[in-house]
């Protein structure tokens, strides 16, 4: 019955959550004399979820966020180094190098001869080619969708545009919020596969009593699963 399999790819496929949450200590550091490690993330936090209507997921949105505090947190007297500072730190993120999460490789190339793999991810758009390209994982796919954001009506675009019936289609993803509550609403399974580090806003109530809902403890687990569906 299945035919397709839609993979994210930040934090599934490969670390991306560990180099921000890296980032965001060394903007703690950075301001460490105006507020605590504490109020600098619960600060950031709300910049954030205020930004991403305007800027969107991503380092880019991040960065201005992380400006944004400063200025906030120094009552508007940030120097013009510590805003160089952030914006190196920015830099920085834009190039981390790529680390594949256990088995990601493998699983595709077991995969592929049997599935139509997709690989549907947000953020920003340069970023995102970036990490594709560097992971040696593209060629993988029939298909890569690089969206702004992930809800019900991306999904059912996307599976309308690749021929992908939801109910054929299985979404692999560590966001409950993102990868996996949007599919079911479209019809679709959901493979749930737990980071040890997910960002707050992409948490959500796990959908456990759902009937297309899975939940797997690593990638490599997911031959297996998909062997034992209908």
């Amino acid at each position: 019955m299945i035919k397709t399999i839609a993979f994210d790819a930040d934090d599934t496929l490969w670390e991306n959550e560990q180099f921000y949450q890296l980032t965001e200590k060394q903007f703690q550091a950075l301001l460490s004399d105006h507020a605590d490690k504490e109020q600098l993330s619960k600060r950031l936090l709300a910049a954030e979820k205020r930004n991403l209507a305007t800027y969107g997921f991503g380092i880019k949105g991040l960065v201005l966020s992380m400006i944004e505090t400063a200025i906030e947190v120094t009552d508007g007297q940030v120097s013009t180094d510590t805003i160089s500072k952030i914006l190196a730190i920015g830099r920085d993120l834009l190039g981390h190098p790529i680390e594949l999460l256990e088995g990601a490789r493998e699983v595709l190339d077991e995969l592929a001869d049997r599935y139509t793999l997709i690989l549907i991810t947000k953020g920003d758009l340069f970023d995102q080619e970036r990490k594709i390209a560097q992971s040696g994982l593209a060629e993988k796919f029939a298909a890569i969708e690089i969206v702004p954001d992930k809800s019900a009506a991306v999904y059912r675009r996307i599976f309308s545009q690749r021929a992908a019936e939801p109910e054929a289609t299985v979404m692999v993803g560590n966001s409950l919020k993102s990868d996996i509550v949007p599919v079911l609403e479209v019809g679709a399974w959901g493979v749930f596969v737990p980071h040890a580090l997910t960002w707050s806003i992409e948490h959500t109530d796990t959908p456990v009593e759902h009937e297309r809902f899975k939940q797997i403890d690593s990638m490599r687990d997911l031959p297996g699963l998909l062997s034992r569906m209908p």
